[in-house]
């Protein structure tokens, strides 16, 4: 699967900036508009999983832009951002199969979590952290298994929770340096070898 690609629509440039900034650096690519009347061109142009769309702009609002979008594509992942959420909007944008409703400001974290969510949702492809994750899970699962031992024997072994470990291993939790290097131990392997080709 290829990157993920995320389309930013805001008549703010600082916000598109804002957006553009941080998505990239999680390894999307990103592409911004910030007038509403050339979306529907640059959805044709080019292939996009998420369209992230503020809600009050000049020319076209995020409302009637969301009905323009969903005759070109209607299975693309919309998130609305609006500074002023109302009861209207929030009815009419899942209407529209809207995937997310931010109020802004918003924390990083919550927009990170929402487009996490999404490409999950959609079987896209994950941010390398992810991946880094999902490695370090199944190589501590299946030497666990090699060696015979059970959760409750790793955790009596690391003096780490059973839930934590079974969270790492599943890739639900990133684990510290710290919790790596007591698995690491009880398993009797290098830290390093617990991160695969990463």
């Amino acid at each position: 699967m290829s990157q993920l690609s995320i389309l930013v629509v805001d008549d703010d440039k600082d916000v598109c900036e804002y957006l553009e900034d941080f998505l990239s650096h999680d390894g999307y690519r990103v592409v911004t508009v910030s007038d509403p009347t050339q979306v529907v061109d640059t959805l044709r142009q080019s292939e996009f999983h998420i369209c992230i769309v503020d809600l009050m702009m000049p020319k076209l609002s995020g409302i009637d832009l969301l009905g323009h979008i969903r005759k070109v594509d209607n299975d693309l992942a919309v998130i609305i951002l609006t500074g002023y959420p109302t009861l209207e909007t929030a009815t009419a944008s899942i209407e529209h199969d809207v995937s997310a409703y931010i109020k802004k400001p918003f924390s990083v974290d919550e927009f990170r979590g929402v487009i996490e969510r999404i490409a999950r949702k959609k079987g896209l492809v994950l941010r390398k952290e992810d991946e880094l994750h999902q490695t370090i899970g199944r190589n501590i699962r299946e030497l666990r298994k090699s060696r015979g031992l059970t959760l409750k024997q790793m955790s009596r072994r690391t003096k780490l929770s059973v839930s934590l470990l079974s969270q790492i291993e599943r890739a639900e939790s990133s684990a510290s340096v710290s919790s790596l290097f007591k698995v690491a131990t009880a398993l009797d392997v290098r830290i390093t070898e617990l991160f695969g080709d990463f």
